[in-house]
Parts: structure tokens; sequence; C-alpha cells
């Protein structure tokens, strides 16, 4: 049987590692596909860096040839980005290679014309390792699933971000020096701003959410909010309402069976829901379905060697496919369900105000927030100077009326600050 060959665009953290473990595991990759597998080149930016256990031969700087070239039967795309590798992708279409990418940015943004020009070609898209890493999370989704009503997504995806928020509740760090310890592990970029501000997440949630709910969902679709402004108080208000405080991906099922919402931000966790024990810059995704029932994905998110073995389940694939002369499953966005807006989301929030101390001043707040349709589910107080401190957590509210009386508390004259307003879930 003839050999299948492959071509790699990019050879950093996770392409060097795609390439070490194609050819120490040839032979187990062989038997697991029916026929061998060859790294045939590998497009890189600049030729002339060192680059251990990678054959000079195979290393070239014109990644167009590459994908061009009629012998190529895969390619792997894990150079990030948009445009070019959007533009490498659908040349490797056009010549009849598949196509396993690492891509979260790339897919979220035109997943559906990506999937739509490999369905034209008669060839594979595959992108397990766009999102959480190792974990086997995309096709237990489409395939596994397949069969079920997935109704939430309730998912920590950023390694990042988890490992920050972790330090903050573990050591009570502020977040610039959480941040900092991050960099200095190497868990975030010198430039973190993808990570940080929920870019990351977003792009990972439009995924999960189109495959989930079968239909089209984009990066834009996405409320995105980061962890900038989480401060140790923040951290110390969720402990003492017995939470922890992550940033969640959050994919939800309207009750009316029309529409989809989804959402990046921090939230308040009980530290009994599974998600709460996730730590350092571990993932895990909780799937909510309505035979299933109860799901969580777990394993480290992020790295060379965890994203390299998503990397290589997606080539296994696609070399059957090839072999068998058939295509996986493609995009399915049958439902074309509405995205809605984050205003209507409907959620509980903690509350953190400090107040002049008065005997009706509690009344006033309750007022306050029962003029927009938010109602105190727990409320607790303690002296700050010579006012108070009222850390409240509200029964469930759409954003936009939480929104409104935020803004009318801050209004108030009998209201210091509002110090801090996270949203709840997992309750």
């Amino acid at each position: 049987m003839r050999t299948l060959k492959v071509a790699l665009l990019g050879c950093g953290v996770v392409g060097s590692d795609v390439a070490r473990y194609m050819e120490t595991h040839a032979a187990d990759l062989a038997a697991r596909i029916g026929a061998p597998v060859e790294l045939a080149g590998i497009a890189v930016r600049r030729a002339g860096l060192p680059r251990p256990g990678i054959p000079d031969h195979l290393v070239t700087t014109d990644a167009d040839a590459l994908v061009a070239r009629a012998d190529i039967d895969v390619v792997i795309e894990v150079i990030g980005g948009t445009d070019r590798a959007r533009d490498l992708i659908t040349s490797a279409f056009a010549h009849g290679a598949s196509v396993v990418s690492a891509n979260k940015a790339l897919i979220a943004a035109e997943g559906r014309a990506l999937h739509a020009a490999a369905a034209a070609h008669g060839v594979d898209l595959y992108y397990e390792a766009a999102v959480a890493g190792a974990i086997p999370l995309l096709r237990p989704l489409r395939e596994s699933l397949a069969g079920d009503r997935v109704n939430r997504i309730l998912g920590i995806v950023n390694g990042t971000t988890n490992f920050v928020l972790d330090q903050m509740d573990s050591l009570g760090a502020e977040y610039p020096q959480a941040l900092k310890e991050a960099t200095a592990l190497g868990y975030a970029e010198a430039d973190p701003t993808a990570d940080v501000e929920g870019h990351d997440a977003a792009a990972k949630a439009a995924i999960l959410a189109g495959i989930a709910f079968n239909t089209d969902v984009r990066l834009d679709d996405v409320h995105r909010e980061g962890i900038t402004a989480i401060t140790a108080a923040d951290i110390a208000a969720a402990k003492a309402a017995g939470c922890v405080v992550k940033l969640l991906a959050i994919c939800d099922r309207g009750a009316d069976g029309t529409s989809v919402t989804v959402r990046v931000h921090p939230a308040m966790l009980p530290l009994d829901h599974p998600l709460a024990a996730v730590r350092g810059a571990f993932n895990a995704v909780f799937v909510e379905a309505d035979a299933a029932g109860q799901l969580m994905f777990y394993g480290p998110g992020a790295g060379g060697a965890p994203t390299a073995s998503s990397v290589l389940g997606d080539l296994v694939a696609v070399c059957r496919n090839k072999l068998a002369g058939i295509t996986g499953p493609g995009a399915v966005t049958y439902t074309q369900l509405t995205v809605g807006p984050m205003a209507d989301v409907v959620t509980r929030h903690h509350v953190g105000i400090d107040v002049t101390d008065g005997a009706d001043v509690v009344a006033k707040v309750a007022g306050v927030l029962g003029e927009h349709g938010v109602s105190i589910e727990t409320l607790s107080q303690q002296r700050k100077g010579s006012g108070c401190r009222l850390a409240l957590s509200t029964h469930p509210a759409t954003d936009a009326a939480m929104s409104a009386a935020v803004a009318a508390l801050r209004a108030a004259a009998c209201v210091h600050e509002v110090t801090g307003t996270i949203r709840i879930e997992g309750r």
C-alpha cells in the first residue's frame, strides 16, 4: 500500500513535537492507519534556525509550493493567524489534500466557509487541537453525542487565565503579581492580551457552540469579557460566599428552541461544582445533554506535546479516510439558530457595595434593585470606616436589568461605591 505524505506548516513548539512524534511513533501510526505515513516537508518562516531532530532537507520557506505538491495527502497547519493560514489551507484543498489544523482563531472566524471549500474538493478539515489541547472534546460532541441534544456547555478553556485566577485564589495575589508569575513559568505569552482579555476563550466558545448546537456561530457572536478587572477583593468575596472565580466559556441553548447564547466572562462557581476544582493551567469542559446527562472532559489544554497528541489523532482519522476514499463528518448547521444578545441572558449576580451607615440603607438599596426587576437572595454587611460594606447575591435577572440596577446604585446618595459585580454560575 502506498505511503501517505504529510506537509507540516509551522515548526514551533507544537509543530516540532508533531514532527518528533511522527518519527518516533511511525510504526504505531502505520499500524493504526493501515499504511505508512511520511513527513514530506516542513514550511517555516526562517530556515536558518536550529531545529534539533528536524532533518534539514525537509525544511522550506516556500509554504505555497509545499501545499501545492501533487504528492501531498494531508497538510497539518500549526502556524496560527488567519489570512495566511486560510490561503494555505484553501490551496491545500484545491490540490486535493485534507487538512488538520490547530487554528482556533481561523476556525472560529471562517469555519463555515472552510468546511464548504473542503466539501467542494472532497477532502477533510479536522481541528480537534483547536480547543482544549489534548482533551478529546470536539469529536465526542460531533460524533458520540450526535444522537443526543446538547443543551449547555460550561468550560474552562484557557489555561493562562485559570492559572492566574488560581494564584489569586490560593495566594491572595493581586492580578499583576499573578500574571507576572504565569509569564515567568511560561503559561502566559509576552503579550498576554489574547488570553487575559478572553479572545482565546471566545474563539473556542464559538467552535464549541457551533458543533454542539448544529448552527453557525462566529467569533463576533460571542460576548467577551476578560479577567484584567478582577481584584483580590473579588476573590475574597467569592471565598466568603463559598465560591471560586473562573473565566468561563458558556454556551446555552435557548428555552424557546430557536436561539443560543455564547459568552465568555469571569464568574463565581460554588466550591462543590466540578469545575471549581480545576487548578493551575488545566482545562475542563462540562457538557449537559438530554440523554447523556452531565459529562466532564478534563486535561491539559495547551503545550506542545498535548496539542500534538490531538493533531496526530486527527491525522490518523483523515489518513484512514484517504485510504477508504471517503471524508469524515463536516459542518452540520441545519438548525440555523439565532445568537441571542447578552442583555437577555439570565443569571444570578454577586454585588459588593460600600454605603453610608443608616437604619434604612439596606431598604434603599433593595428598593433601587427592585425598581429594575432585581431581587436580593442573600445579604451580609460589615462595618467599614464610618460606613458599611454590603455583599449581596441576587435572584436570577437579565443582564440588561442588572446593568441598569448597578448604574442606578452608583447614582444613589447612600452609595459610596459599587466595588464589584460578578455573575454566578453553577447553581
